[in-house]
């Protein structure tokens, strides 16, 4: 789960992570009174979305005057940002954040994150702040500091040490630098985080750190031990079909394809995925209904995918086991009874009772189209929704 900017710095004050003074503001009257609390100018005035590059796409403007303050916030507030990460679409921007502005004489990247190929944690930093960190790693590798964190013995203070080093930071800054990531990390662990990001952390002219951006992602796996962090949901920044799929507890995300996949299982819908992209078509979701799904997580399944527009083709991969193919069967036959299906839909079923649900299927009256493995599947779908 993503939450906003003003909500990761809410989380860093409570764990002694430096930020700079400000507040959130869904109006432009709201963002002058935060203004005129700070008392000191320049302040900057930054679009809240899920999505990094707000600055590039004119998220995020600098103010010298109450006025200016209000009047940047009414450009803002309402706007829709579009930037590398929102797609062309863009974001609608709801709230913006009002911050003091900093005498800042050095921008540097730090973020934590899980590395699964050594089992630890990383925390990368580099002098390189305020960039694309994946345009630093392409062009200049070198400039990226990693240090590896057993997570069953912690962060030790060499580790911040050598973070600290390998940032060149001056004497003055060691220390609080020391202090902040320790508790960066301890945020990060208590949180069940994925990642934690700050882009850019300044080194002020005064030789203090602190986090001008914030980022933070959860693991939607661990937010039943978090029930505040659910707080921070905004499901105005989730696709809506995401946030239905959510309700029934199915896997689902959207992509940008035009066959809509159903599939058990997320290793198997990667690989759905991939033959679909091989036999020429693109898939338009990925939608695990997982192993133990009942017919009204099927049926629900088919309503949710065939909201989205842009799928011209169904493909059902299924490899009975928890989820029976008899079970799966009856799901495909009530949606297709209760809200009826509109785009030709191929089926590739194997495992338990597989007999049974192609009886099912075959008894339906529906018009199912076969296939006999996955190779077929994937070209079927592809021929009926490309049209060769």
């Amino acid at each position: 789960m993503k939450i906003h900017e003003y909500q990761a710095k809410e989380l860093f004050k409570k764990y002694n992570i430096p930020i700079p003074e400000g507040g959130v503001a869904f109006k432009p009257e709201e963002a002058r009174g935060i203004a005129e609390n700070l008392g000191r100018f320049p302040v900057v005035v930054k679009a809240q979305i899920h999505a990094g590059g707000r600055g590039k796409g004119g998220g995020v403007k600098l103010a010298g005057s109450v006025d200016e303050v209000g009047s940047i916030a009414g450009d803002i507030v309402g706007m829709n940002l579009v930037t590398h990460q929102t797609g062309p679409e863009g974001k609608t921007v709801r709230k913006v954040l009002v911050e003091q502005g900093l005498n800042i004489a050095k921008e540097l990247y730090l973020s934590i994150i899980p590395d699964r190929a050594t089992a630890k944690v990383v925390v990368m930093a580099s002098e390189a702040g305020g960039m694309d960190i994946e345009a630093v790693a392409a062009a200049t590798p070198e400039k990226i500091i990693k240090v590896y964190i057993d997570p069953l013995v912690g962060i030790q203070p060499y580790h911040c040490r050598q973070a600290a080093f390998g940032l060149k930071l001056p004497p003055t800054a060691m220390k609080p630098f020391v202090s902040m990531l320790g508790n960066l990390y301890r945020l990060f662990i208590d949180y069940d985080c994925s990642l934690v990001e700050i882009n850019p952390l300044v080194l002020t002219a005064e030789e203090t750190v602190i986090a001008l951006d914030a980022k933070v992602d959860f693991d939607d796996n661990a937010l039943y031990r978090h029930k505040d962090i659910l707080d921070y949901r905004d499901i105005d920044e989730e696709d809506p079909l995401e946030v239905e799929a959510s309700k029934f507890n199915l896997n689902y995300i959207k992509l940008d394809g035009n066959v809509g996949n159903m599939v058990n299982g997320a290793g198997l819908a990667m690989a759905t995925m991939d033959i679909i992209k091989l036999a020429g078509a693109e898939p338009a979701n990925f939608l695990d209904v997982g192993g133990g799904a009942s017919a009204e997580m099927v049926e629900n399944g088919f309503r949710i995918m065939l909201g989205d527009e842009n799928v011209k083709g169904i493909l059902i991969n299924i490899f009975g086991g928890i989820l029976r193919c008899d079970v799966l069967a009856k799901g495909v036959v009530s949606a297709a009874e209760k809200i009826g299906i509109s785009v030709p839909v191929v089926v590739r079923m194997e495992g338990t009772n597989v007999e049974e649900g192609r009886k099912i299927l075959a008894e339906s009256g529906l018009n199912l189209i076969t296939a006999a493995d996955m190779k077929d599947a994937a070209e079927k779908v592809a021929q009926l929704v490309t049209g060769h």
